[in-house]
Formats: structure tokens, sequence, C-alpha cells
């Protein structure tokens, strides 16, 4: 969005249309509030920017289908310069050129203003035009979902008068008219121009209906701007305008539609001539993701001094509008309280919204219309000088941080130690912080500018939080889209019908439809669309349900980017799901649940063990989760900050999502049984996702990365370093990712890895363990000592032969008798003194090692894994330890 600048921001209300309570759709299903319509349509208007029309920012939805418009806003308008004088003829050719501007842009992307007003034309600082309220008529689909008439009586066009009147429930009408074009604004704009040219308002103490009258008599007339001046008694002020001025009110004024230019037309005709060449044509921002160059425009002062800011520079007016508004309602704005304050909002007693009431001999007593419903177009200018005294402590330099590595996010300044102190509370509380979220936004936004070439920049400032305002933008980044995505996007056959349009059409509408967004019927076409882009595009995959599951918080985060969500969303579901889309995934399902039950047992082998003994297995609650990746059993606002730490995690890290959640409610899974768990699980309890984004991160760190191994899982392939922090560096790259080598963990069978209760790790994980347990203080555990302990069971002899360094000796012999029946507890002797490390069970025979696991996992063992491939993987290596001879 462009900066606020001189802007102000404004906000006015107005009222939807009420449904009947009592009516559902063709689908069975309530009809959508008339008010979630609007919501929906509105959303496109925050992308129409352009240097003539005020910049849509936000739209909140209130009681009573209240509805609450926040846009760009000047203070002065045409009606304050009509009053001080009338307007000169280059004054209102430059007007007229600059409206022109505005309306033919609208039109490009399928807008007509229809509310032109000299209300509705406002005056920047330097006295050009920006208009306002253009939205209004595209937001409430024609007029249709509103009790009021879009437009003013005065400026409206006569074939719009002759259409009258038109709602969708006045039975009289049986289909709605046609919507005004483009050239309806054209005879608005006339009438405006006429004004200025008269120093005075046309139609001003006539009732509406002589209005009305009066305008579709000028059909008769052969020159309606004569006419008009006649009736005003402004005929000789008119005469006085140079002729190109006369011809161009002439050309507006212009009664039959056919014959009257559009708005594109007359920026072209030939009184412009001298005006056009000090307008260069307007070049539309570049985006983020595309294949043009985003810096092309870009030039250095010919003065580098004029980069310079003074001690008194505005910083604030340089943000962009949405930043501004975001940081307004951080610091305390109330849209609505505004409005009450000015009166335009009027709360009432209860009782004095009754409609009628009745008597006993059958008279009834009602009230009139209530006023307070009906449209007041009035703007109110919403004060910034809370945010600003909120914000008056962050220094200049906060405003133009320095992208360097060695840079620290947050700048010095007069609060640099709450700052520092903000990033230590939880996360809700950093988002609700006004100074803390301007730094986040600043840095966030200089840094996705700088995308790709910053790209290890955004992942590291990623670990710490990412801004609510810019997490679309981040989430693309550190998916690593890059490209002209809107080409290929614009290349997909989203139109034609395909089979699964059926199941499409019945699942859109069960999914987050609390979500206003999300419910509204733009918000279904959307979804409708980059669904089946997804499913055209990808030919060897099927839909799924829990497919809309996963497009929702996409789709939400960039509504009026489709490309984007759905670039992201191909981007995600190879990383995350691979091959879980198939047309028969039952294998990849298996084999993910079978590592997931191998995780609950590796980071919490009581859970698992009551668990297994109830017969709660994960096919019973967890494909939900997996298959859409947590997006079905938690709402947007909890996934937000799920995903955020999900983006930079592997493959792996949603095992350890899942076994968070699981420890969120352990007492009541380990108090119950089946039935206690299956009712549990059909309405899940309240997640604490700060606290389950945090213990997944430190299971993360606890997991070896051969441990959750999947051969279904992405094949390998080049990918940007996602970690957690330094000690976790180890940890965060995904297995999948890495060289095969002798020592790589080797596929597994379905029902082998079924056998197993603990997982395997690969020979290369274990001596990378080893290392780092010698590396120094930052790889071992707060108590100092190594993470990980080996646990030879082979017999003596072999051990004697060569062994892993520091790893001891429990002779499988020793524990299990040769039918396989435990004759001593290894955990009453040396192992009791080694829980809570990663302990690896090393021996000839895989068999004899998941047997010795299984054991220690029943009797509560924690992290307990076995090495993949025995002893004879490490022979080779010449890694093994031979004790010496003893004299």
């Amino acid at each position: 969005m462009r900066p606020l600048k001189d802007a102000q921001l404004g906000a006015f209300t107005f009222f939807a249309s009420a449904l009947p309570h009592d009516v559902c759709g063709s689908n069975g299903l309530p009809l959508t509030p008339n008010s979630i319509k609007i919501l929906g349509r509105f959303q496109i208007l925050k992308t129409i920017t352009h240097p003539r029309l005020c910049q849509y920012v936000d739209i909140s939805r209130g009681k009573h289908e209240r509805l609450i418009v926040v846009a760009e806003h000047y203070a002065r308008n045409l009606g304050d310069f009509r009053q001080e004088q009338r307007a000169s003829p280059e004054k209102v050719l430059q007007v007229a050129y600059e409206v022109l501007e505005g309306l033919e842009f609208m039109n490009k992307h399928g807008l007509v203003h229809r509310a032109l007003s000299v209300h509705n034309v406002l005056l920047d600082c330097k006295g050009h035009v920006k208009l306002a309220k253009f939205g209004l008529y595209h937001m409430t689909n024609h007029g249709a979902d509103v009790d009021f008439p879009i437009g003013y009586p005065s400026y409206l066009a006569p074939e719009v008068i002759a259409l009258g009147s038109f709602h969708p429930s006045d039975p009289s009408h049986d289909e709605a008219p046609l919507p005004s074009g483009p050239k309806t604004d054209v005879w608005s704009l006339g009438i405006l121009l006429f004004e200025l040219c008269a120093g005075r308002r046309l139609l001003q103490n006539i009732e509406i209906s002589e209005k009305l009258k009066f305008i579709l008599t000028l059909g008769c007339m052969d020159d309606i701007v004569t006419v008009l001046a006649e009736e005003h008694g402004c005929l000789e002020t008119i005469k006085e305008l140079p002729e190109n001025v006369l011809e161009l009110l002439r050309k507006c004024l212009t009664f039959l539609p056919s014959k009257r230019p559009t708005p594109a037309d007359l920026l072209g005709d030939l009184v412009f001539n001298d005006i056009s060449c000090h307008y260069p044509p307007f070049q539309k921002p570049v985006k983020l993701f595309s294949s043009s160059l985003r810096c092309a425009h870009l030039e250095l002062p010919d003065d580098i001094n004029d980069l310079c800011k003074d001690d008194d520079e505005d910083y604030l007016s340089e943000r962009g509008i949405d930043e501004v508004y975001h940081l307004w309602c951080l610091a305390g704005g109330d849209l609505e309280k505004e409005l009450t304050n000015k009166e335009i909002i009027q709360s009432k007693s209860p009782i004095c919204t009754l409609p009628n009431f009745v008597l006993e001999d059958g008279e009834s007593f009602g009230q009139c219309r209530d006023r307070s419903f009906l449209l007041d177009d009035t703007t109110v200018t919403l004060s910034l000088c809370q945010l600003r005294n909120r914000l008056k402590d962050v220094a200049g330099e906060a405003y133009y941080p320095l992208l360097e590595d060695e840079q620290s996010s947050l700048p010095q300044s007069n609060s640099s130690n709450e700052l520092s102190a903000t990033v230590t509370l939880p996360l809700i509380i950093r988002e609700r912080d006004t100074e803390y979220q301007l730094i986040r936004i600043i840095l966030f936004d200089r840094l996705l500018k700088a995308y790709p070439y910053k790209k290890n920049l955004v992942w590291k400032e990623a670990r710490v939080d990412i801004p609510p305002l810019v997490r679309g933008l981040a989430w693309a980044a550190l998916l690593g889209i890059e490209g002209d995505i809107q080409a290929k996007y614009d290349s997909i056959d989203k139109d034609t019908p395909i089979p699964t349009d059926r199941q499409i059409e019945v699942d859109i509408p069960r999914c987050h439809q609390y979500d206003e967004l999300l419910s509204s019927p733009e918000g279904h076409i959307k979804f409708r669309r980059v669904l089946k882009a997804w499913v055209v595009s990808h030919l060897d995959l099927v839909y799924w349900q829990g497919l809309d599951s996963l497009c929702a918080p996409f789709l939400y985060l960039n509504f009026n980017n489709e490309a984007l969500a759905y670039a992201c969303m191909s981007a995600f579901i190879p990383k995350y799901l691979y091959n879980f889309f198939l047309k028969d995934n039952s294998h990849v399902i298996q084999e993910y649940l079978t590592v997931f039950s191998q995780m609950i047992a590796f980071h919490d082998p009581e859970l698992s063990n009551h668990l297994n003994e109830i017969g709660f297995i994960p096919d019973l609650y967890a494909i939900p989760w997996f298959l859409t990746m947590f997006t079905h059993v938690f709402p947007l606002h909890k996934i937000f900050h799920l995903w955020d730490t999900l983006l930079l995690g592997n493959s792996s890290f949603p095992f350890c999502i899942g076994v968070a959640i699981l420890q969120q409610l352990r007492d009541r899974l380990l108090a119950n049984g089946f039935n206690e768990c299956i009712l549990l699980f059909s309405d899940l309890p309240e997640i604490d996702i700060e606290r389950c984004v945090r213990e997944s991160i430190n299971l993360f760190c606890w997991t070896p990365k051969s441990a959750t191994y999947r051969q279904h899982a992405q094949p390998p392939k080049v990918s940007a370093d996602s970690g957690f922090g330094r000690t976790a560096t180890y940890f965060s790259s995904d297995y999948q990712d890495m060289p095969r080598t002798d020592l790589s963990r080797e596929p597994l069978v379905l029902c082998d890895l079924k056998a197993e209760v603990s997982p395997r790790i690969s020979a290369e994980d274990l001596i990378d363990l080893c290392e780092l347990s010698l590396t120094g203080p930052s790889k071992r555990n707060k108590g100092g000592k190594p993470k990980i302990v080996a646990v030879d069971i082979r017999n003596v002899e072999d051990f004697s032969r060569g062994h892993v360094s520091g790893s001891i000796n429990v002779p499988f012999s020793s524990v299990f008798n040769s039918d396989g029946e435990l004759v001593q507890c290894p955990a009453s002797g040396a192992l009791q003194n080694y829980r809570g490390r990663v302990i690896v069970i090393i021996s000839h025979a895989v068999k004899s090692a998941a047997m010795f696991a299984a054991h220690l996992v029943k009797v509560n063992f924690s992290r307990v894994c076995i090495l993949d491939g025995g002893i004879s993987k490490l022979k080779p290596t010449g890694l093994l330890t031979v004790p010496s001879p003893q004299i």
C-alpha cells in the first residue's frame, strides 16, 4: 500500500439489508448475511491503488448488520472549493482530467463509482483529486444488499433515475436491472464541473421528486448546459466560459448514454492536450513474486543529502496506510467508539427499540422507522494522537534498520530495554505490543523487499516471531516461492468441469465457516478456484477431504492473491505431505502413523504403553491431524502460530507437534479407558498452542534425524538451512535431504516397521551424536552429561573385540534366556543412571536389539532407539575401540 503521507484515516458506516431468519438456501444451509457478502466483495478494493483514488484499508462487521469501512481520507473536498469562489477554467479542466484518470482506472478493474458528488471528490494538500467511496457500488452488489440507493439524486444520470429504486425483496420487480456502466459517472462529472463553473449547487432547494422530473425532462432539450444555466440564474457566468470548457460540459451532459463518451474517450479528447503532458502514465507497483524487476524505477537523487532526514521528520507518515491502521488498532483504536463519539452510531435502551405493542382491545401502537438505520455518509477522521504518543520514544533509526547479519533486529532507542524484554514475553502479548510490532513490521518489510537475496535473514527473524500483518508474504518466503506465480496460475484451466467439482462444492461450506471472510460467497469462489487449480495441475494426485482445510490458512492470508495462495499450497504439500494425496495412499498413511507411534514411545513411553494397552492407536485419531497438518482440529488463529514454527522445521516436525498435543492431554489419557479417550478426541479440549510449540521444539531437538526416516517421504533435494538455533542445527536438517551412504538407514517393509516399538537410527547418526557429545558444553544437557549413551548388548567376548567408545555392555543373554523370556530387568542395573539420555541399543542382530528396546520402553525408559544394521555397519569405519590388554 501507498505511504500515509499527508492523508488521514477516515471511517464511515452503513447497514446491510437484513435477511429473514427462517429461510434457507438451495443447499439447506442458512442464507449468508448480506453484511458477510459485502465484507467478501470489499477485499478486492484494498488492492485498487491509484494516485486519484482513496485507498481502502479495512472493513469490520458489527451488530445488526452494521459495517464500518476504513479508508484514506482528506479534510478538503470540492464542496469547500465551490464555497470559496467560482473555479477558474484551468482548475475545472484539472479537476476534470484527474477525476477521469481515477474513473478510467476503476473501469479497467470492472468498477463504476455511481456515487460521485462534491463530498466524494476530495483534495489533498497539493489540491489534487482523490475519489472517495468509489467502492460502495461494487461492495453492495450494485446496491442490492442495502436498503438505500447508491448515489445522490442531483448527480445521478437520467438512465439511472429512469430505472427507479430496486430491492431484491420487492415483489414488484421480477429481476434486477442491469448494473450501471462507466457512462453514468460521466454525467455525474458533468454536474460537478457545472457546479464548479457556476459556483453554486444545482437543484438545491427543490424537492427530490421535482429534481427527478426536471432531470428527465432534459431529454427534450437540445442544449442541456444552457437550460441548467437558465434554471439556476447563472447563464451569463456560463457563457463567459472558454469554448473548450463549454464543449467538455456538453459532452459530459449528453442525455442519451449511447452518445455520451466514456471516461477513457474523454481522456483522449483534444480539450486536455495542454494538461495531459503534465501527468505521466500511472505505473502499477510490481508485486514481490513476479517476473518484473522490483527496483527498476529506483533512482538516487542528484544531491545525496536529500536522503538525510531532519530531526523533526514524521517517520510514521512514511509507513503504509495499512501499517498505520494496524498500529492504530494495537494502540487502543476503536472504530465503534470513534463513530459513537461523533454521534454517527447512537446506542439506545432496549425498551426503546421495541417495534410495537398491542393493547387489550387490539389497538396497536408502533414507532416510526429508526432513523439511525438510515444511511449517514459522514466520514469520521480517526485521530492518530494516541498512536503517535505511544511511539514517541521510538528512535528514527528504527524506521530504517540496516540489514546486516550482525545487526540487531532491535535498534537502539530510549525504549530498547523494553523491546529486549518484550521478546521474552508470550507471543500473544508481543503481537499486541504497538512499539514491538512497529519494529518487527518495518524489519520484515525491508527483508521481504530484499527477498530472495536476504532469505537467510528472513529465516533468522522468523525464528523470533512473525508479525501478523506480513505473515502471508513471510510464509511464502519460508516456503521458497519465487518466479512469476501469476502467469503460472493463469495458465491453469480452472473453469472446465471435472469429477472433483461435486466434492469440492460439498466441502467448502463446512471449512472454517466461523470465519467471516472464508464464509463469504467471494471466499467460496476463491476456495473453489485455488483447490481446482491444485487438482488440475497435479494429475498424479487426487482430491482427498482435508485438502480444503490445508488451503484455508493460505487463502485467508492471501485472499486477494489467489496465485500466491496456490503457490504456497503447492510448495507446502510436497514438503510435509508428500504422496498423501495419491489415489491409494494407505501405505503412505500407515508408514506415517507407525513412525508417529514410535515417536510417542521414544518421548513418552508411559503414555505409549497405556494407549497400546487400551487399543487407542493413532489410526483412530491422528489421521485428520496429519492429513490436514492440524488445520481440521484447530481454528485459524491457532494454526497461524503453529505453522509459524512448523514452516521452520522439516518434514518430521509434525510428529513432535502430535506428541506435544498428547502430552498436554496426558493426565486425562492416562486416567481413562478406550471409550473415554474416543469421546475426548471427538471434541478436542482446549490446547495451549504456545506451550505446544515450545514443547514441540524441545522434542524436535531431542529426536535424532534418522529416527523419523520414511521411505515414502519426499526424495532428496537441496533445501535452505532450517533450525531453531545453533544448538538445534543437527536436528533441524531433514534426513531425507542428506546424501545416501553406506552408513545411512535402510528402508523397512511396513510389517517389519510395525513390529518394532522403538525407532531405528543410522550409523552416521550415532557417529555424529557421539562426536557432538565431545565438542563442548553447548552440546550437553544442563547437567553437563552427554545426551547419548550407547548400550552394546553383545556378549562380553564380542564387546571386547571392538565397540563404540564410551558404550556400556549389557549382554542380551544376561537379560533374556534362549527362549526370549525376561530373566533380569536391565533397568535395575547400570542403565538406571542413564534415564533421560538418548539410549542407542547396539547388537549383532536387530531383532534382539528390538526386543531389548521394547523391554526398556515397557519399564518406561524414554528416548530408546536401535542402531540400524547393528554393529556390522560400524566395523568398516574403523571407529570401534579395542580395549588395551591388562598387564
